[in-house]
C-alpha cells in the first residue's frame, strides 16, 4: 500500500508541478478542470447516479467550470458568489453535520446532486481565481489546508482523547482540531516573514489577511478556514459513510479518490477569498 501511494503521488506531482509552474495560466486551469469533473463523477456515485449518469454529472461540472473560464470569469468571479460560499458552507455545513449520517441520503437525490453541483462549481471558480492572483497566494491557501491536517495528525495521535465526530469520522479528534489551529497560526506567521523577503510574485493569503484585517482579523480568520477545513473533511466523510464507502473512488491508487484528496479545499478556497471581499 505504501509503494502504491508513493508512486501515485510521484506521478501525481510530475504532472501537478509542469502545470503548476507553467508561464501561462491554462495547463493548471485545464488540469482543475479535469480533476474537479473526475470529482463530479465521484459525487454522483456516491449519491446513487451510477453508469453513463455519473459520468455526464461528471460532464456538467466540467461544462459550468468551463464555461466560467470562457466568460472570464476564472479570475474575476462576481463577489457575491463567495458570499454564496460562505452561507452553504458554514449554514449549510452545520445543518448537515448536526443532521448525521442518516439524514443525508433522506434529502431528496436532486437536491444533493445539486448541492454537489455547486459547491465544485464555486470551488474551482476560487481555486483558478486563487491561480491568478499568483502562485504565491495559490500555494499559501493550499498550504493552510495541509498544514491543519499534518499537524492535526500529529496532535490528535499525542493528544487526541475526545472524538469530535466519531459516527462520521472516528478517527478525528478535537485535540487534532486544535493542534491543526495552531499549526495554521504558525504557518501564517513564517509565510509572512517570507513574503517580506520580496522573493515571490505577488503577496500571500496571510499577508492580504494582514493588511485588510489587522493581526486580530489574520488570527480569526485563519482559525476560520482551519475549521472550515475540518468541515469540508467531515462532510465528505459523511457522505460516503451514508453509502458505506471507505473511498470516494480508486482513481488514485493508494489514496483513494479526487474527493478524498481536495474534500479540505472545497470550502477554504472560495472562503479565503470571501474574507478578503467583506
Amino acid at each position: 500500500m505504501l509503494k502504491q501511494r508513493i508512486i501515485t503521488a510521484l506521478l501525481l506531482m510530475a504532472v501537478l508541478l509542469p502545470a503548476l509552474f507553467a508561464p501561462v495560466a491554462w495547463p493548471f486551469m485545464a488540469l482543475t478542470l479535469a480533476m474537479i469533473a473526475a470529482a463530479g463523477w465521484e459525487w454522483a456515485r456516491l449519491n446513487h447516479l451510477p453508469g453513463v449518469p455519473a459520468w455526464g454529472y461528471g460532464a456538467v461540472v466540467a461544462a459550468g467550470a468551463a464555461l466560467a473560464w470562457l466568460t472570464g470569469w476564472a479570475g474575476a468571479a462576481p463577489a457575491g458568489l463567495w458570499g454564496v460560499a460562505l452561507l452553504l458552507w458554514v449554514l449549510g455545513g452545520a445543518w448537515v453535520l448536526r443532521r448525521g449520517v442518516a439524514g443525508w441520503p433522506a434529502l431528496p437525490r436532486a437536491l444533493r446532486l445539486a448541492v454537489g453541483l455547486l459547491l465544485l462549481w464555486l470551488a474551482w471558480l476560487a481555486i483558478a481565481e486563487a491561480r491568478q492572483r499568483g502562485l504565491n497566494f495559490l500555494l499559501s491557501t493550499f498550504a493552510l489546508v495541509w498544514a491543519a491536517d499534518i499537524a492535526a495528525y500529529f496532535g490528535g495521535r499525542a493528544f487526541g482523547r475526545r472524538k469530535l465526530a466519531p459516527a462520521i469520522s472516528p478517527g478525528k479528534s478535537w485535540a487534532g482540531v486544535y493542534s491543526g489551529m495552531l499549526g495554521v497560526l504558525l504557518l501564517a506567521a513564517a509565510w509572512i516573514a517570507f513574503d517580506r523577503q520580496g522573493l515571490a510574485d505577488g503577496p500571500s493569503l496571510y499577508s492580504l489577511l494582514w493588511q485588510r484585517q489587522g493581526l486580530a482579523g489574520l488570527v480569526v480568520s485563519c482559525l476560520f478556514l482551519a475549521a472550515l477545513s475540518v468541515v469540508g473533511d467531515l462532510f465528505e466523510s459523511l457522505v460516503k459513510r451514508s453509502v458505506g464507502a471507505k473511498d470516494s473512488s480508486a482513481l488514485l491508487p493508494g489514496h483513494g479518490g479526487v474527493l478524498d484528496r481536495i474534500d479540505a479545499l472545497l470550502p477554504v478556497c472560495p472562503l479565503a477569498l470571501a474574507l478578503l471581499s467583506a
